[in-house]
């Protein structure tokens, strides 16, 4: 599970130092790709594995679901740590994020995400209290 904050800087050649929490779980390789709010996602293979059985097995028949798929699809990377815990976020996907050198790193349970930091303060600011008024319905005892 990837928990907690991280302000890591991105390096001349694109290069993240992942969070050292992070690693072990990420060791074996992970996927880098798109996600909404302009921000990346990590998954560990497994878990990119997994979340595209039913991005694959939806109707393609559908435009919605194309779309879904090629920008998922289209977007990710698989990359492996190097020995000092580093990968490279592709070209494609800083500028998609808006990445430069100042990022934040969160944990979002079964992902990490990468944001540029002040894309990451705007949108903490703005879901604050919507945060608060989803704690109340999602954790109210049924």
């Amino acid at each position: 599970m990837f928990l907690g904050t991280y302000t890591p800087k991105l390096d001349d050649k694109g290069r993240l130092i992942l969070p050292a929490k992070f690693r072990d779980d990420l060791a074996e390789g992970l996927v880098v790709t798109r996600t909404q709010e302009r921000a990346l996602a990590i998954y560990t293979k497994a878990a990119f594995e997994e979340l595209m059985v039913p991005v694959a097995s939806a109707p393609t028949t559908v435009k919605q679901v194309r779309d879904y798929q090629r920008m998922l699809a289209a977007g990710a990377s698989f990359e492996e740590p190097d020995k000092q815990g580093r990968i490279t976020i592709p070209p494609v996907l800083r500028r998609y994020a808006g990445l430069d050198r100042d990022v934040v790193v969160i944990g979002a349970g079964t992902r990490a995400e990468i944001w540029d930091e002040a894309a990451w303060a705007e949108y903490s600011e703005a879901s604050e209290a919507g945060f608060a008024d989803l704690d109340e319905e999602f954790m109210s005892p049924l």
